[in-house]
Order: structure tokens, then C-alpha cells, then sequence
């Protein structure tokens, strides 16, 4: 009989690893609360504040903003400035409170109540294999992806990565026709219709609750040259179509991904361009292992992008790390496309950006 030899600095490594994930719970809960009540708002450009300045500045109970203040600055996203005084700076300000700017973070908190709530129901597929829908997690999901997102979409698509696209700003200009599978609430193709009014937009997504926000985003933004399509309902056409193609962090998400990259092969004209965003990992967990946001990717893919993947006892499961690079190679090749290449010059670091031509 062998006896295990307990290691107590072991102990308290991984007492300390598992605390530091109850910290970062509750730390994102306080941020949705920041956001929410509109403290990190209030805070921006206002210099250092006392919880009775922010109180005057809110209209929220004085204790309670102390309380909430304290917290921030012992997690290090507001700066403490001495005497009871906070500061949200300026770069915390591009995270936390301005969602017009690639920098935003602050969207992926808006749902942190609800999806925290999924974890009761994530016993099931445990047994069954079987995963929820985007629209099982309710709307507030559909929120937070359009608010996470939201920011990229609207600023550095244009600005930063479709100037690398061969020819794509020059097309977008003369005026083509444009699809967004997998379109979401349409924060992309809202500000690619006003940036080139020339150009034909159609988004296609099977959310309801995103295409809800699809549609209330539409009213406001006035324009008039973007189509929204229930994919269950109106699918891509089987006909070349479309000169430009995008699907932007969704086809790992998607049961079937082959079959969707299949009806883009039928859609898109000979000489049209697939822009692809997916996230950048390995087919090797070990290289993965490596990458310090690991623990949130596999955390989110057993919530939402592995459940959503496996919601159709068909579906292929790939999970938030399941199309590394040869696999979406394997995946657009198989669909018909002759060519896939990474976007030059385009470096982020959580995504990978592909072009696939026929």
C-alpha cells in the first residue's frame, strides 16, 4: 500500500489558484455593477473623486460607492490617489467606459449575472452532450456578444483590417454586394453600410434576440442599404451573389460550420473574397496550455461556444478553440474554396484573420 506524500506548499498554491478564480468572480460582478449603475461614466475624465463627489455626480448612496470604490482599487482598475480619493484614468476610461474604440472591454460584463446563472443549467449536456442555443441563454447574451464585439466591428474592421484585404476597400467603394453570416446584432454591417453607401449589405443570423437587436440598431442607424435574414427561414442564396463575404468570431460557434461554409461556397461570386475572424489557437492543447487567456477560453466554450456547437445531435462541438488554423483550412477547402490565407499585417491577440478565394 503506497501512502500519498501531501506537499502543504502544493496546498497552498492551488488554495491560491482557486481563490484568485473566486476573486475574479467577484471582481466581474463588481464591474457589472460599474457599468450598469454608470459609475465608470460618471468617473471618466473627472480626475480623482471621493465616493461623496461620486455620489453627487450619480445620485447613489454615498456608503455604498465607498464600499464599491475601495474594491476597484485594490483590483487595480481604478488608480487610489490617497485620502479617499479614486481616479479612473484615462486608459481605464478606453476599457471600461467609451464602447467606440477597439479597446472596449466593458461589453463582455454586461451579461455576467445570466451567464453565471447558466452554470445550473450546464449539468444537463454534461449527461446528454447536448447543448443550449444562444437563444436558451436568453437575451441577455445575445447583449453581452453584441457589446464584447461591438466596439471592433464598428472601428477596426474598417480602419485597420479590411484596408489588408485585397481589393476590398476599392470594391466596397465602386459598390458590391456584401453578406455577414453569422451577422449577430449587425454592429458590422450597420458601419460598413455607412461607411460605403455605394455597397449592399444582407446579415445572416437564426438568434431571435439578436435579431431583435439587429433590427432596433437598424432603425436608429438610418440606413438604407442593409437586409437582415433569418437564416432558419430565408438561407443564402445557392447562386453567386455576394462579392464579399464575412463571418466575425461565429464559425466555431455554429453546429454545423461545414455545412454554413458550404451554402458560402454557392453564394459568392468566382471572383469574391470570404473574410474570416475565428480565435487563434493551436490544435495541440499543450501549445494552448501556454496562452494565460486559456482558462477563460475553455471556461466560455463549456458556457456558451462548445454548447452552442453541440445544441443538435449533429453538431460538431469544436468548442471557442476548435478551429485553429489547419482545421479552418481543412473546413473552407472541403467547402469548395480553392485558397485560404492568413490576412498580412493583421496581428490581434485573441483572433486570427483569413481570406479564402474559389
Amino acid at each position: 500500500m503506497t501512502t500519498t506524500q501531501i506537499d502543504p506548499a502544493v496546498v497552498e498554491a492551488k488554495a491560491g489558484v482557486a481563490f484568485g478564480a473566486l476573486i475574479g468572480a467577484v471582481t466581474a460582478g463588481t464591474i457589472y455593477l460599474g457599468e450598469r449603475l454608470g459609475l465608470y461614466r460618471a468617473m471618466a475624465g473627472a480626475g480623482p473623486l471621493t465616493s461623496a463627489e461620486l455620489a453627487g455626480r450619480t445620485g447613489l448612496h454615498e456608503r455604498w460607492l465607498r464600499e464599491w470604490l475601495r474594491g476597484q482599487a485594490a483590483a487595480t482598475l481604478l488608480d487610489y490617489r490617497g485620502n479617499d480619493t479614486y481616479e479612473l484614468v484615462p486608459e481605464a476610461a478606453l476599457v471600461l467606459a467609451d464602447e467606440e474604440n477597439p479597446a472596449s472591454a466593458i461589453g463582455a460584463f454586461s451579461a455576467v449575472p445570466s451567464v453565471m446563472g447558466l452554470f445550473e443549467r450546464l449539468e444537463g449536456p454534461f449527461h446528454t452532450g447536448i447543448g443550449l442555443t444562444y437563444d436558451d441563454d436568453g437575451p441577455a447574451v445575445a447583449e453581452m456578444v453584441d457589446r464584447m464585439f461591438g466596439p471592433w466591428n464598428r472601428t477596426a474592421l474598417i480602419s485597420e483590417a479590411l484596408p489588408k484585404v485585397d481589393g476590398a476597400i476599392a470594391r466596397l467603394e465602386a459598390g458590391v454586394k456584401v453578406a455577414d453570416v453569422g451577422c449577430g446584432a449587425a454592429a458590422a454591417i450597420i458601419a460598413l453600410a455607412k461607411a460605403f453607401p455605394k455597397s449592399e449589405f444582407h446579415g445572416y443570423d437564426n438568434s431571435r434576440f439578436a435579431l431583435e437587436r439587429a433590427a432596433k440598431h437598424l432603425a436608429e442607424a438610418g440606413v438604407t442599404n442593409v437586409t437582415i435574414h433569418n437564416s432558419d427561414t430565408d438561407p443564402l442564396p445557392a447562386t453567386p451573389t455576394f462579392d464579399l463575404v464575412f463571418c466575425l468570431d461565429c464559425l466555431h460557434d455554429m453546429n454545423r460550420p461545414d455545412l454554413a461554409a458550404a451554402a458560402i461556397r454557392k453564394a459568392i461570386t468566382p471572383d469574391g473574397t470570404w473574410f474570416i475572424a475565428d480565435i487563434e489557437s493551436s490544435e495541440n492543447f499543450e501549445e494552448n496550455f501556454q496562452n494565460p487567456l486559456a482558462p477563460m477560453l475553455y471556461g466560455s466554450s463549456i458556457m456558451l461556444c462548445m454548447s452552442s456547437s453541440s445544441c443538435t445531435p449533429d453538431g460538431l462541438a469544436l468548442g471557442t478553440v476548435g478551429l485553429p488554423e489547419p482545421k479552418m483550412r481543412e473546413l473552407v477547402l472541403n467547402a469548395g474554396f480553392g485558397k485560404l490565407e492568413r490576412v498580412p499585417g493583421l496581428v490581434h491577440p485573441m483572433n486570427a484573420y483569413y481570406q479564402a478565394r474559389l
